[in-house]
């Protein structure tokens, strides 16, 4: 289980295996977000087939499929929204864990200095320098 902390409740992932659930319950987390499409994926590994497997340990599960397409204001609202209103720590996964890193740093923009979103990326394991002119403008906008 590559599970790497972004925040205190914030957690990325690759895409994330039915052997991993005991690992990702023990860490704590009480919630799951499935930012991978299942185009992405096989059958068996559907965000609807992890997600019952998530569900039956306990877990909430959330399915939000990212893509640079999709990589909206609703649904970084939407992601946001998902992370402030979990009951403990979040595990968000696709890929390779950056799309989960990225959408959660466009959300924090505006209340998190980009510096600090930067570097709690980068703590993770994610370089999201080159991010930091849309996260300034965000928070320019959040005013």
């Amino acid at each position: 289980m590559d599970m790497r902390q972004i925040t205190d409740s914030y957690f990325v992932s690759p895409q994330i295996d039915f052997a991993d659930i005991e690992a990702i319950k023990q860490a704590g987390i009480t919630l799951v977000i499935a930012n991978r499409p299942d185009v992405e994926v096989p059958p068996s590994h559907s965000a609807e087939a992890i997600g019952a497997a998530v569900r039956e340990a306990g877990i909430a599960f959330e399915i939000l499929p990212i893509t640079h397409q999709t990589l909206t204001p609703d649904n970084i609202a939407a992601q946001s929204a998902l992370i402030t209103g979990a009951e403990g720590p979040v595990l968000a996964y696709c890929a390779s864990g950056t799309r989960s890193t990225i959408i959660w740093a466009l959300g924090a923009a505006g209340d998190t200095p980009s510096d600090e979103i930067i570097a709690s990326a980068a703590k993770g394991g994610y370089d999201l320098a080159g991010l930091r002119p849309t996260l300034e403008a965000l928070a320019a906008q959040a005013g």
